[in-house]
């Protein structure tokens, strides 16, 4: 039923945004060098790696950490970079993951296969068996702000509570802290 309802939704998505999209993408090309997407390896289900992509917002020189692990984050935003994350109009290639299976659209989001500390401590909870999410309950409750211990736990609940009732609340608590801005730090 999950992956079903994914399909349904990320072709609709698609299909409806695929003119914003490519505005986007175009805004992406004419306000900065390189690529309109940045690929980036993830750990998807069972600790397996997985390529995902994202709108670029950093410039191509920029180390491959997590944005909070940069010196200066600030320095490496590409002109329409902090728009695009603040709004995360940055994540809808994402869409992509999805309709390719490597994604869901709601579960733990996907961990950088550098973040070594965090995909062990979802190994040992079990949260790796999950497939990666759009969005997720951690996302929800803090996102960029939640220190790893604390994003662990909340995968953790969702792993317990996780139905297609639960996905859907994720959803609307998702739209809301976009709409609002809520949780970007950088």
């Amino acid at each position: 039923m999950k992956r079903l309802f994914d399909l349904l939704l990320s072709f609709l998505a698609a299909f409806t945004l695929l003119i914003p999209m490519g505005l986007i993408a175009g805004w992406v090309k004419f306000t900065s060098k390189g690529p309109v997407l940045y690929w980036s390896d993830r750990i998807g289900r069972d600790n397996e790696i997985f390529r995902m992509p994202k709108f670029r917002s950093m410039q191509i020189d920029t180390p491959a950490v997590a944005t909070h692990l940069l010196d200066d984050p600030d320095k490496y935003l590409t002109p329409i970079g902090r728009f695009l994350r603040r709004t995360s109009l940055d994540e809808l290639p994402q869409l992509w993951s999805i309709i390719k299976g490597d994604m869901s659209f709601v579960g733990p989001r996907p961990a950088l296969f550098n973040q070594d500390d965090l995909i062990a401590l979802r190994s040992q909870h079990g949260i790796h068996r999950l497939p990666p999410g759009l969005t997720g309950w951690a996302q929800v409750n803090g996102r960029d702000e939640l220190p790893i211990p604390q994003k662990v736990k909340l995968d953790e609940e969702y792993l317990q509570r996780k139905s297609f009732g639960f996905d859907l609340y994720v959803i609307w608590l998702t739209f809301l802290k976009v709409i609002r801005g809520e949780g970007v730090s950088h």
